[in-house]
């Protein structure tokens, strides 16, 4: 069976029902989904967002049933607060790692922090890749506006010394809005994806825009990409190159939501008009076999 490029959408504390987005990514044929564990409570009582202990078992066999019936193809994203060098963050990204296997998810994303080192970071993080491994799910490691590609390059060259991590147990979540922001690559992107090393496995996307002065999550095709869609272009051919095959999260709740069904569908046509090529050398492929047809 040929892999595809899925598209899909997140949960977000600013949806007041939290199964709102899911819902929206089922009634809307998306291919994937992502499980955002972020929670606010308030004085009162009151609280947005949500998090696993808000999903009891019956639930989570809920979600997971209707993913199999939509074919939906879960991920999850830990809780920001979910560091590994803080001596909560194991426990936090175990309970992520739980939720997700218990829904039947791909993959666990968490945020990477350079505090103590790209060696610091990988030791703290052994535990959780030798759990998430044994329930049969990966890793994702995403850039925040302040880790750069070299943080990302000496981080995988890091893991690739580790015995625990086997091929395919541990890859990078990209976030275009994030690279963006970070300070080398400021307003270029894609010199971001550039200087990353070709060792460095991208196996997620969270794909979303910004003008370059804050993290907006502004829907794609909002934002600078509305009047030039450069960008996107060379965003596509850059994953066309590394023969990406994962989700491509759409990573807001905008209002109205159909800016998520625009941004969809005007993906599907950037792709849909690239041509096929040579690909690094290689042979020539028909990028359109690798896309999810459905929005």
């Amino acid at each position: 069976m040929i892999p595809r490029l899925r598209i899909g959408n997140q949960t977000a504390i600013a949806c007041a029902e939290r199964m709102e987005p899911f819902e929206f990514a089922v009634r809307h044929g998306f291919g994937a989904f992502e499980w955002f564990a972020d929670k606010k409570e308030y004085p009162g009582g009151s609280a947005a967002g949500w998090d696993e202990s808000d999903m009891d078992q019956g639930l989570r066999a809920w979600i997971r049933d209707t993913g199999e019936a939509h074919d939906i193809r879960f991920t999850v994203h830990a809780p920001w607060q979910a560091n590994p060098l803080h001596p909560d963050g194991v426990p936090l990204l175990i309970r992520s790692v739980d939720f997700a296997r218990d829904i039947g998810a791909d993959l666990v994303n968490l945020h990477l922090n350079m505090a103590e080192g790209a060696p610091g970071f990988v030791r703290s993080l052994e535990p959780v890749i030798r759990y998430a491994a044994g329930s049969g799910l990966r890793l994702s490691i995403e850039n925040t506006p302040r880790t750069t590609p070299a943080d990302f390059n000496q981080t995988f060259a890091s893991l690739r010394e580790l015995d625990a991590v086997g091929p395919g147990t541990v890859g990078m979540c990209l976030d275009l809005g994030h690279a963006n922001l970070c300070t080398p690559t400021h307003n270029d992107f894609i010199r971001y994806i550039d200087e990353l090393a070709p060792e460095v496995p991208i196996i997620h996307l969270h794909v979303h825009e910004n003008y370059g002065d804050a993290d907006s999550h502004l829907t794609l095709f909002t934002g600078p990409a509305r009047m030039d869609d450069a960008g996107v272009r060379a965003f596509l051919e850059r994953l066309r190159r590394r023969d990406y095959h994962g989700a491509l999260i759409l990573e807001q709740w905008p209002r109205p939501p159909q800016l998520l069904i625009e941004a969809a569908t005007r993906l599907r046509e950037l792709l849909s008009l690239s041509s096929p090529g040579r690909v690094d050398g290689g042979p020539r492929i028909e990028w359109r076999r690798f896309f999810d047809a459905r929005v």
